[in-house]
């Protein structure tokens, strides 16, 4: 009782302000009312492991984007998305709002993937982190950070406009359905500090090769600015239900700069877990980077390859390559038998990279259901190209989609 009245005081003045409602997710306890702390030096270095990352795969990608057609399709780019790809280049900055995944192990900081495409848990560490850490009197390793997403998306805006881009029309969208999906994408357009509004995916539409918002008295308003919380793959796909290819159509229209969006196309390629093997493969053969570079992939970087290196060698880990929050991911031992395999249907399809199996360090929370042992993951926000606010999960060797949200504090 001691434990649900505890949650109750912390998350309950949460979900009345409208802002973090999610922490109860299909009927299951996500967000825990206790506190991981990490060291002022745990915290530093995890910074400095996301800004060095940042920096390769900015470079990287963005010679990625001007590459053929052939490693385009190598990467596992669909070609839809291909020219929308080429046409915008950031040569600065991966993307505006990334998330790297970290395992914290005896050899240091391993970076396992980067979510640079539609990342989520930034509610959590922009915002309910700062509201833990004062329930719990601990000091937030994520203070005044929020400020940053708000200098992400102006310098966005920014950007455009210097390439010629109209910013007049400026929408953010996800699944209105989605309670964290929708809440993520209110909560950054609040914190933008842009003026832009709300508009669910459902009423977007193509409309006199313009994407548009479908207003209430059926009219069609133009617009110049779309973050979105939609996967680049998705929207390839994607066909109206007469079978008209609108998700191609959307991205021809980004090609062609009649459209802006954030995160901008060349976030999908650093997205792609494939970008990670071509990176390695680069490493491994003494090309491209430079000496500061290979330092950077040699700490913080696992050896990742398009084929099995690994059994009868070392523990691998096997992942599609557009995969989320665990999905399609098998873990392996050294003797090639698995030692945990995800069980959902979903990412099974793609193609996989096998990576060096980076074990989890262990962790001991409390639930609703008592004391929980499982592995801790840490996500490093990278925000136009600088580290930012961190977030941590508890779950199984695999983190999935129902892992604990565990608020952290700083040592």
């Amino acid at each position: 009782m001691e434990y649900e009245k505890r949650r109750a005081e912390l998350y309950g003045p949460l979900r009345e302000e409208g802002i973090f409602t999610w922490d109860w997710m299909y009927g299951e306890e996500y967000a825990l009312a206790d506190i991981y702390q990490i060291t002022a030096r745990e915290r530093e270095e995890l910074a400095k492991a996301t800004e060095c990352l940042g920096r390769v795969f900015a470079r990287t990608a963005s010679i990625v984007c001007q590459g053929s057609s052939e490693l385009l399709a190598e990467l596992g780019i669909p070609k839809e998305a291909w020219q929308a790809i080429r046409g915008t280049v950031w040569e600065e900055v991966p993307t505006v709002i990334g998330r790297f995944d970290f395992a914290q192990t005896p050899e240091g900081w391993k970076m396992l993937e980067l979510n640079s495409d539609t990342p989520t848990g930034i509610v959590e560490a922009f915002y309910v982190n700062e509201r833990a850490c004062r329930f719990f009197g601990m000091k937030n390793p994520n203070e005044g950070m929020e400020q940053d997403l708000t200098g992400a998306f102006q310098n966005a805006v920014a950007r455009y406009q210097k390439l010629g881009y109209s910013t007049d029309s400026i929408v953010f969208s996800a699944l209105d359905w989605h309670e964290e999906d929708a809440g993520t994408t209110k909560y950054l357009l609040r914190q933008s500090g842009l003026e832009a509004s709300f508009v669910a995916l459902k009423d977007l539409r193509v409309y006199d090769d313009r994407l548009c918002m479908l207003t209430a008295d059926g009219q069609h308003r133009t617009i110049d600015v779309l973050y979105r919380l939609h996967a680049l793959e998705k929207l390839a796909e994607e066909r109206d239900a007469d079978g008209y290819p609108t998700g191609a159509h959307v991205l021809d229209i980004i090609a062609r700069r009649r459209l802006a969006v954030i995160n901008p196309p060349s976030a999908f390629v650093a997205q792609t877990k494939a970008l990670q093997g071509l990176i390695w493969n680069l490493y491994e053969a003494g090309e491209f980077f430079t000496e500061e570079e290979r330092e950077t992939i040699g700490r913080y970087m696992l050896p990742t390859y398009f084929e099995n290196r690994f059994a009868g060698n070392a523990p691998y880990a096997v992942k599609p390559i557009f995969g989320r929050e665990g999905g399609g991911v098998t873990l392996y031992d050294v003797h090639n038998r698995i030692i945990e395999k995800d069980t959902e249907e979903f990412y099974w399809d793609q193609p996989m990279i096998y990576q060096r199996f980076a074990e989890l360090s262990s962790i001991t929370v409390k639930t609703m259901k008592g004391a929980y042992k499982g592995s801790l993951l840490w996500g490093s926000f990278i925000i136009d190209g600088c580290a930012s606010a961190i977030v941590a999960r508890a779950g199984g060797k695999i983190t999935g989609n129902l892992s604990y949200y565990v608020p952290t504090g700083l040592i």
